[in-house]
């Protein structure tokens, strides 16, 4: 068997990654129109959490939130139950990112999200996982594969 050029398995992680992306329409429903009009009518901030990989790309999108015009900011969830929560203030909107859907850190973080009445949506690859059942609003990220041989790396879940 002949040994991949970069370019090859470059051109095979893109497919997959694209794939993923293509993934995404047929999991858009009017959950995700709701989670527009509650990010809309945030008086206060996006908060955006998630752990590990996800919450690598939850500080990117607080970034990008900023960088046009909507005021955001990264909490990162162990920290949050560990003194952090004076962050959060009223009319803030948190917005979670966790594929499993019950990352422990994150659904420590949700018990103090319900007793201080903040909204949750929640992006999960489980519609049933606990927080996606704990969310107000809960987006579907479902992927079909990941680019990585042992399904370890977070490859097109975070694409």
């Amino acid at each position: 068997m002949r040994a991949r050029s970069p370019r090859d398995v470059a051109r095979w992680v893109l497919g997959i990654e694209a794939r993923a992306i293509e993934g995404l329409l047929d999991q858009l429903d009017e959950g995700f129109d709701r989670a527009v009009e509650r990010l809309k009518a945030t008086t206060g901030r996006v908060v955006c959490t998630g752990m590990g990989k996800s919450g690598i790309i939850m500080k990117k999108l607080a970034a990008t939130l900023s960088s046009t015009g909507t005021p955001a900011l990264f909490l990162h969830p162990a920290e949050a139950v560990h003194g952090d929560m004076g962050m959060l203030v009223p009319g803030d909107t948190v917005l979670a990112a966790s594929y499993s859907g019950s990352t422990e850190e994150i659904l420590k973080l949700v018990e103090t999200l319900k007793r201080l009445g903040i909204p949750l949506i929640a992006l999960t690859g489980r519609s049933q996982s606990p927080l996606a059942r704990s969310a107000e609003i809960h987006l579907k990220v479902k992927i079909d594969q990941e680019a990585c041989p042992l399904d370890l790396a977070p490859t097109a879940s975070t694409t």
